[in-house]
């Protein structure tokens, strides 16, 4: 798969088709739905995603910030909080896990869009920095790369969608998600974060 893969925690049926419908009209896909803490820790488990948006509230024992902070210890992976709830204690008690996105719900696909956009940057921006040149990288995995994908690995660590890819790089957006699933496929692995953490490993920093 070479779109980004999001992982959506909602208690409410309807509501997360929506978000859904929302994501894949934005060219994000959807790694996953979970409406309750138990489905969303397996999906985390066994179908890691490249972020997550997370309802704070579940219905169930453990909520959105309790999910948070698992993410935090075990995954380290980016999420969002979506919530109607908008009270001070709840805010302060999400800011502790440290989001990069809260949006407030009712939200539309523009709001939606730029959150992840912006949450998907930030979070490349927290990463230890790697060398990125060849000179740095493990040679013998970075040979069996092109030029073309070598630049569009680094486009991945810098944050960037596939649609921003395919703008910067002046390709089809089709393009772009072919040389992404051949980089993916000569890495040996199967979503953004491992390729992160493949990078990272390159470098000699650890993951």
């Amino acid at each position: 798969m070479s779109q980004i893969r999001v992982l959506v925690v909602e208690d409410e049926p309807l509501i997360a088709e929506d978000i859904r419908e929302t994501l894949d009209n934005i060219d994000f896909e959807v790694s996953g739905v979970a409406y309750d803490s138990d489905t969303a820790l397996q999906e985390l488990s066994g179908n890691t995603p490249d972020i997550a948006l997370l309802d704070v509230n579940l219905g169930s024992e453990m909520d959105g910030i309790d999910i948070a902070e698992i993410i935090n210890k075990e995954y380290r992976i980016p999420f969002i909080f979506l919530t109607s709830y908008a009270d001070r204690d709840t805010v302060d008690r999400a800011k502790l896990t440290r989001p990069m996105g809260y949006i407030v719900k009712p939200f539309d696909e523009r709001d939606l869009f730029t959150t992840l956009e912006i949450a998907l940057h930030n979070f490349s921006l927290a990463q230890p920095k790697v060398d990125m040149t060849l000179d740095g990288l493990n040679r013998q995995l970075l040979g069996k790369l092109t030029q073309k994908e070598f630049e569009i690995l680094m486009s991945i660590f810098d944050g960037k969608t596939n649609r921003q890819m395919a703008e910067e790089h002046f390709i089809s957006l089709n393009t772009i998600k072919t040389h992404v699933k051949n980089l993916y496929d000569k890495l040996d692995v199967h979503t953004r974060t491992q390729a992160l953490a493949k990078l990272r490993s390159m470098s000699g920093l650890l993951t």
